[in-house]
């Protein structure tokens, strides 16, 4: 499958589409930003989810967020049983014909047939010349392409890229970003360390995630080896533990708290603050340990070491993503089994939920993962405060 390529005019209108989590936007703003540094007077306007909505608020790169509740039209009979929910996209209609685009890129995967038609509307509702996207060999609608050769075959982030380069774009600025104000580092200071002065606080300050989200609660790793880990790591290296996460997970993290063994100072931040407040929590840890989730993307977009525990899921594709400046501040641990991913695989979605006996993670120890977190402790802890080590 051949490669096409366009160069937009430098006012161009482009319209980027990424209806999916905080996570999969996060992993979407290397291109962006490679869009704005090439187009510097174009107008980027991007469609997303009211879940991340409100994540890149603020970030010169955007001109306008437009959000589509894509989860009332995930499935046909959504449409049959609500048919009042099409009402809701006549403002959607009125701003994709109004914004009249140049060009509008698809930053997903053509792997579900009803998706493929909801995304073949979209661009076309657009009236966009240039429709651009990863073709699988179900992207007839699409007059600019990029080879879809399956989950893994690239980051996900590296296929982003390589659409925004379908378009000559480029950028030497690979991380992930997330725009961060001085009020959300200031409420985050106060969650991390009250009224205490950042360099008296304990060190290392770990963070550690480990819930997953509700699409996949099958990407999570046991509460008892988070527990074990702890606790090894402060036997180590001393230092404190926040747990972080949504307030859903609240209950997971008194679990946690309730195995500990050592005397490792332990909170739960669930739910206390919005995802930027979350993200500049994470910006003041020295290690952060989780599973496959948005705040391992938040944590690695923050420049913080990250220790990503993968099971089931595809981490070649999805797992975190430093781009070409810091390689080093993120390692994925997992095992080698051969019905590894079982969850997007190929081209193919596979199964979110996995096996029943779910091997990939329960036989995951907490030897490795504790190897990988000493190692990045060692390598990039902060100058302030406390010394890994001291306790």
């Amino acid at each position: 499958m051949q490669k096409h390529y366009v160069t937009l005019p430098p006012d161009a209108h482009i319209l980027v589409v990424k209806l999916a989590g905080i996570g999969d936007l996060l992993l979407a703003t290397p291109a962006l930003r490679a869009l704005r540094d090439s187009y510097p007077q174009a107008r980027i306007d991007l469609l997303v989810t009211p879940d991340s909505a409100g994540l890149l608020n603020g970030w010169e790169v955007i001109n306008n967020v437009i959000v589509l509740d894509k989860y009332l039209f995930d499935y046909p009979r959504q449409i049959v049983t609500h048919p009042q929910n099409l009402l809701r996209l006549r403002p959607l209609w009125r701003a994709l014909r109004g914004g009249r685009y140049d060009a509008v890129i698809l930053m997903h995967h053509l792997t579900l047939p009803f998706g493929r038609l909801k995304y073949q509307v979209l661009m076309r509702a657009t009236g966009a010349r240039w429709r651009i996207g990863l073709d699988n060999g179900h992207g007839h609608f699409l007059n600019i392409t990029v080879p879809d050769n399956g989950f893994g075959a690239m980051h996900e982030a590296d296929y982003y890229l390589a659409l925004a380069e379908a378009t000559g774009a480029t950028s030497n600025k690979t991380a992930l970003y997330v725009p961060l104000t001085d009020e959300e580092r200031r409420k985050a200071a106060q969650l991390v360390y009250g009224d205490m002065a950042p360099e008296e606080a304990v060190r290392p300050l770990i963070a550690m995630h480990p819930g997953s989200g509700g699409y996949s609660t099958a990407r999570r790793w046991s509460p008892e080896r988070f527990a074990q880990l702890a606790d090894t790591l402060f036997h180590d290296t001393g230092g404190q533990l926040l747990l972080v996460g949504g307030p859903e997970e609240a209950p997971l993290h008194q679990q946690i708290i309730s195995m500990l063994r050592s005397s490792i100072p332990a909170r739960s931040l669930a739910g206390k603050g919005s995802i930027r407040v979350a993200a500049a929590v994470l910006e003041q840890a020295d290690l952060f340990v989780g599973n496959d989730s948005a705040l391992m993307h938040l944590a690695t977009a923050v420049s913080t070491p990250v220790v990503a525990i993968f099971g089931l899921t595809n981490y070649k594709a999805w797992g975190p993503y430093t781009g070409t400046a810091e390689a080093a501040k993120a390692t994925v641990v997992h095992l080698d089994l051969p019905c590894m991913p079982c969850f997007y695989r190929g081209h193919d979605l596979g199964t979110p939920e996995g096996c029943a006996t779910r091997d990939c993670l329960a036989q995951l120890g907490v030897d490795p993962v504790a190897v990988a977190a000493r190692k990045m402790l060692l390598q990039w802890r902060k100058p302030h405060g406390q010394k890994v080590g001291e306790s």
